[in-house]
């Protein structure tokens, strides 16, 4: 059974009624597939179109392509990311689609596919420049993990590594299978961590509220706070004891902030940063305690 993108956001039955914000060049090329299967009865998988090179190429889908990819990562317990052994290059949009991904790693998966069609000494090479490569755009020392075989219909190439590529199958193979069993825990992670991020912003806000001058010199004071938003971060982060782990990007966060009035900014609730604090100390931790052992790993 097949529901095409513009249905599909309708039925309540499916959790994609969201993505009706990015408009029918999204929806038209957006399908649904039904199909008989245990291994579906308990995922969903979400096959999304290949990433292009050039400005001209990425405005021709008719939707912000990097925007809907953001929406499925931050809703995916796995993050599958293919590589072809014999084709590495990274395109911009692939590299800015991987930049949004690096907020979420450890969900990331990566594979490199169609290993069989080389030499163990050209594979060797291959995955050294794929983790150097994939180490700049990240960010970090620290990559995902790397399945190497072949992921693909073409049966597998006799190779001296065949037992490898078996193993490293199976191995993704039960990642998948766990999914569903782990999806709690990825739930209360999910909710932890968009908690912790809904703190350290409500702190940085009313800091910056209560920077501001009381009669003029605003636009100055505003100009000031914005040049100097990292040593804000630590300001804010030594003062409450918040993690500088847990603020946004400080360029990501200063173009926000050039259009907002800082003296305009709610003011700080007490009792809601009461609940918020409750939330992580107590309520977290006690759901986390009514979740089965087999589903914790």
């Amino acid at each position: 059974q097949k529901i095409p993108g513009n249905a599909l956001v309708y039925d309540d039955n499916f959790p994609f009624s969201p993505l009706s914000k990015f408009g029918n060049g999204f929806l038209n090329r957006l399908e649904c597939a039904r199909i008989p299967s245990p291994i579906l009865e308990g995922v969903t998988f979400v096959d999304t179109p290949g990433v292009l090179s050039g400005e001209k190429q990425r405005l021709k889908r008719g939707y912000d392509f990097e925007e809907v990819i953001h929406w499925f990562i931050e809703h995916a317990a796995m993050i599958i990311l293919f590589f072809d052994a014999h084709k590495l290059d990274i395109s911009d949009e692939f590299k800015r689609c991987i930049t949004v991904v690096s907020g979420c790693q450890s969900k990331v998966q990566i594979l490199l596919n169609k290993a069989d069609r080389m030499t163990t000494q050209q594979l060797m090479r291959v995955h050294g420049a794929l983790m150097w490569a994939l180490g700049k755009v990240l960010g970090t020392p620290e990559v995902a993990r790397v399945y190497v075989g072949s992921f693909w219909d073409e049966p597998v190439e006799s190779h001296e590594l065949a037992s490898l590529f078996e193993a490293e199958k199976s191995d993704l193979y039960s990642q998948i299978e766990q999914l569903p069993r782990s999806s709690t825990v990825q739930k209360m992670n999910d909710l932890s961590k968009r908690a912790r991020l809904a703190k350290a912003h409500a702190l940085l806000l009313e800091h910056l509220r209560t920077s501001m001058p009381s009669v003029w010199g605003h636009a100055e004071k505003q100009e000031e706070l914005l040049t100097m938003l990292p040593g804000v971060y630590l300001e804010v982060s030594r003062r409450h004891g918040a993690p500088l782990g847990d603020f946004p990007d400080p360029e990501h966060m200063k173009s926000i902030l050039a259009t907002q009035d800082f003296a305009c900014f709610t003011k700080l609730d007490p009792a809601k940063m009461e609940r918020l604090e409750v939330l992580l100390s107590k309520d977290i931790p006690g759901l986390l305690k009514l979740i089965p052992p087999d589903a914790l790993y």
